[in-house]
């Protein structure tokens, strides 16, 4: 009995710690974001601005918020994500509004037949900047 309880307020204890010292997550600039097309096989990553729109083929993404913890705690990065599917003389349809979260992406995934969309990180305007310039695009051509 008394095992039971010290086992008990052991578990307890740690849970309590585990849970006061995760700390929030940070806002950042930038989504990072990785893109399939299931046609060609081809994966493109590419960077989306908050609230500005980009294109990937007929996908129109707009990142609402994104957020990454800090670097000393278990890496994870989250981006609440609006995607509407474009399509020349067809009325916009909204694919997917909510969080993709990295570490799971099959949590909250978008159903599409020719696209998958991920999230891979969160950056801040400067750090996309230069990555910009090594070769990540905020729009691209499909």
């Amino acid at each position: 009995m008394k095992t039971a309880l010290i086992r008990s307020m052991i578990c307890l204890a740690g849970v309590m710690i585990t849970t006061s010292s995760q700390a929030e997550l940070i806002p950042y600039d930038v989504a990072v974001l990785q893109g399939l097309n299931k046609i060609t096989a081809r994966v493109s990553e590419f960077n989306a601005p908050l609230n500005q729109t980009v294109k990937f083929g007929t996908l129109e993404i707009t990142a609402r918020d994104c957020r990454k913890s800090p670097p000393e705690d278990m890496p994870e990065s989250a981006s609440f994500l609006e995607i509407d599917d474009v399509k020349e003389n067809v009325e916009k349809a909204r694919m997917f509004t909510g969080w993709m979260f990295a570490s799971s992406p099959a949590v909250s995934a978008m159903e599409h037949p020719v696209y998958d969309v991920w999230v891979v990180d969160c950056k801040t305007a400067e750090e996309a900047a230069e990555s910009s310039i090594d070769g990540a695009t905020s729009v691209l051509p499909e």
